[in-house]
């Protein structure tokens, strides 16, 4: 079935904002060219907060440059990339092959912990330059030891219980990206690996839900959260590694649109129940939405996840967004976290790659 015009509009709206807006804003505002790196967050003013730095935004946003490039943006995408890349392989680099969550304004190292969750994305931002013999160091380095045989990971780097589903999810993401590009089969295996124990080991027979915290057994714990932004960010992934995984996708993709979605917009958590236990709504979960209903060519599903969207890119400044909305309906009034320009970024390429098939 061919992508119809109302979703073609969408795709030339949403680019328009990212090129015209969004882009230019954060290169501009949002890159330090005094100290080097990225802040972390825009005010609804148009002004840089100061602050400390994570390891997670400089990879996100050399990341979202470099599909910038891809998506056809005529700026500087390279440099962005390439400035966001000197701070991850700069500041946040370790020595081992490993990143450290956390530096000051000016470098200085301020948390040395190798999380899993910073791992994953430096993985990610490193696929967008192609450096895949810096990438395979990192991921060896997991494999030794961080990441389970089976792909799982703990919550932090200590290996700790409990098995955290986020942080793997986005491992999954970033070896997905290798492999697409990579010589190295090392990402292709690692990626069925993670597949497979999602599949196997995460999903919840009983509803085919996949929660965020298990046991070292993979026992489902009590206190997890059912998240509806993540059933439909698996959903996706699933989809883009193996059309066979296409069930179990489209079954997390219905939990998230049928129980985690409230006055028109995903909300933050559920129970395992499948109630709603958090009613907030962040700006993530509606990209992941419509992300989802892409991959499985959902149409009106899509178009009602991007009005959700755009609900949040409804600021004073264009390009900037507002992150949180309350379960009243009134968005909680903070600066514009630069981490999401990459959920954003990701939704966007997935509606422009639906637009040319």
């Amino acid at each position: 079935m061919s992508t119809p015009a109302e979703v073609h509009a969408l795709n030339t709206r949403l680019k328009a904002w990212l090129f015209d807006h969004a882009l230019p804003l954060w290169w501009e505002v949002g890159f330090d060219r005094d100290k080097g790196g990225c802040f972390e967050k825009i005010d609804q003013d148009g002004k840089a907060v100061e602050g400390p730095r994570r390891a997670r935004v400089a990879a996100r946003q050399a990341w979202v440059y470099a599909c910038a490039g891809r998506l056809g943006w005529t700026g500087p995408w390279r440099e962005a990339r390439d400035h966001a890349l000197a701070a991850l392989t700069g500041p946040f680099a370790r020595g081992d092959g490993l990143y450290r969550i956390l530096v000051a304004a000016d470098g200085a190292p301020l948390d040395e912990t190798a999380n899993p969750y910073e791992q994953a994305f430096a993985l990610l931002a490193l696929s967008g330059a192609g450096r895949e013999a810096e990438a395979v160091c990192t991921r060896e380095a997991l494999l030794a030891a961080i990441v389970r045989p089976d792909g799982g990971v703990h919550d932090d780097a200590t290996q700790g219980p409990p098995l955290r589903a986020n942080p793997m999810m986005h491992l999954f993401e970033a070896v997905q990206a290798w492999a697409a590009i990579g010589v190295d089969p090392g990402w292709r295996a690692l990626a069925d690996t993670i597949a497979g124990t999602a599949r196997q080991r995460m999903i919840d027979p009983r509803t085919g839900a996949l929660a965020e915290l298990y046991g070292t057994d993979w026992s489902l714990l009590p206190e997890a959260d059912i998240e509806p932004g993540h059933q439909f960010e698996w959903g996706w992934l699933l989809m883009a590694h193996d059309r066979h995984n296409a069930d179990v996708a489209r079954r997390l993709i219905e939990i998230g649109e049928t129980r985690g979605i409230e006055n028109g917009v995903a909300i933050f958590s559920l129970d395992q129940a499948l109630e709603p236990r958090d009613r907030s709504a962040r700006l993530w979960s509606q990209t992941e939405r419509l992300h989802a209903h892409l991959a499985v060519g959902d149409w009106k599903a899509a178009l009602r996840g991007a009005a959700g969207l755009q609900r949040y890119l409804d600021v004073p400044v264009t390009g900037l967004w507002r992150d949180r909305l309350r379960p009243d309906g009134v968005f909680v009034d903070e600066p514009a976290p630069a981490s999401s320009l990459y959920h954003i970024v990701s939704a966007v390429m997935a509606l422009d790659e639906a637009c040319r098939v």
